[in-house]
C-alpha cells in the first residue's frame, strides 16, 4: 500500500466531507479513492470514516489520525518543495478567488507578464464576493478587499483601494446634491452592499480632519458585486462609494460626478489571503509575490 497517498486521500475526504469532491480535487478516479480509504483503515484495524447515504462522518480514531496526518503531509510537502523549488520551474493547477473588480481591472490585464515567468501553472480563477471555504472547496488563495475576518487564514496587506463618493447626472438633476454625508440618512437615495453571509449592510465612512462618520444610509438597490454596483450608480440609483479605480474613467466620460468632496471615503485595505496549510507551495508563494508586487504600485486618490 502506498501509505502516503492513501493519508493524502484521507485528509482530503475529512476536509472535503465528500468522496467525490476529494477524488475530483486529487485527480483520482473515485473508485481508486474509495480503496485507498479502505486499505488505509485494514492498515490501521481500526474505522476511520462512518459513511451514509449523505454524509462522512469522522469516527474517534478518525479525528485522532487526521490531526497528525495533516500535519505530515505538509512536513512532506514542505520537504520536497525546499529541495525542488530552486532547481525545477513552479508548475500545476492554482485556484484563486478575487472580486470581478479585482480580476478585470487588475489581474487578467497583468497576466502576460506572470506567464513571462511562469508559463507552466494554471490558473483557474474564480470570480465571486463571496466567502469561500478555502479547504472544502480547495481554494489556494484569494485577493480580498477588508479586514480578514477569518482568522484562521494567512493574511498579507499588499495594498489600499480609495473610494471615491458619487452619483449620475440624472440622480443629481432629480434629487440634488448633498453638502453633508448626514443628508445621505434623511434626503438621499443609495446604492448599498450587502453581505451575503449575513445581509449586513457596509456603511458609508467619510472623514474629515480628525473627526469620522459612519452613515447608514437610505437605499433602494443593494447588491453584493463590486460591477453590479457601478452600473448601478451609473443608472441613476443613488449615490455610491466605489473604488477609485472603477469610478476615474467613469467620472472622466461625465457618467459620474463627484459628491461630498469635502468629505474623504475611508481607504480599504487589500489583502491576499489563503489557509495555512497552503502557504508552503511553491507554485502558491511565486503567485503571492506577483501579486504584491503588482498591486504594490497601486496608490489610492486622495
Amino acid at each position: 500500500m502506498d501509505q502516503l497517498s492513501a493519508m493524502r486521500a484521507f485528509v482530503r475526504v475529512v476536509e472535503t466531507g465528500n468522496f467525490t469532491r476529494a477524488a475530483e480535487s486529487l485527480r483520482m478516479p473515485k473508485a481508486t479513492l474509495t480503496n485507498l480509504i479502505q486499505r488505509l483503515e485494514k492498515h490501521l484495524q481500526t474505522k476511520l470514516l462512518n459513511r451514509t447515504t449523505r454524509l462522512v462522518i469522522v469516527t474517534t480514531d478518525g479525528a485522532f489520525y487526521y490531526e497528525r496526518a495533516v500535519q505530515l503531509v505538509s512536513e512532506i510537502d514542505e520537504l520536497d518543495n525546499s529541495l525542488t523549488h530552486r532547481q525545477t520551474r513552479p508548475s500545476g493547477r492554482l485556484r484563486v478567488e478575487m472580486s470581478g473588480a479585482f480580476a478585470d481591472w487588475y489581474v487578467i490585464p497583468s497576466l502576460a507578464d506572470f506567464y513571462q515567468s511562469y508559463p507552466d501553472i494554471q490558473l483557474d480563477i474564480g470570480v465571486t464576493d463571496r466567502t469561500v471555504d478555502y479547504v472544502r472547496e480547495n481554494v489556494d488563495c484569494a485577493l480580498r478587499a477588508g479586514e480578514p475576518k477569518d482568522q484562521s487564514l494567512i493574511a498579507r496587506r499588499v495594498s489600499e483601494i480609495g473610494l471615491i463618493t458619487c452619483a449620475a447626472p440624472s440622480y443629481l438633476e432629480n434629487h440634488g446634491t448633498p453638502s453633508t454625508p448626514a443628508q445621505l440618512e434623511t434626503d438621499h437615495l443609495c446604492v448599498n452592499y450587502f453581505i451575503a453571509q449575513t445581509g449586513s449592510l457596509k456603511p458609508f465612512v467619510f472623514a474629515q480632519d480628525d473627526s469620522e462618520i459612519s452613515i447608514n444610509s437610505k437605499h433602494r438597490i443593494a447588491v453584493n458585486d463590486v460591477r453590479s454596483y457601478l452600473r448601478a450608480t451609473i443608472s441613476g440609483q443613488g449615490i455610491g462609494q466605489l473604488p477609485d479605480f472603477m469610478a476615474e474613467d467613469e467620472i472622466a466620460k461625465g457618467a459620474l460626478v463627484p459628491v461630498l468632496s469635502d468629505w474623504k471615503a475611508k481607504t480599504v485595505p487589500v489583502y491576499v489571503v489563503y489557509p495555512p496549510n497552503r502557504h508552503l507551495s511553491n507554485k502558491v508563494r511565486v503567485f503571492v509575490d506577483w501579486l504584491i508586487g503588482m498591486l504594490s504600485d497601486i496608490q489610492p486618490v486622495r
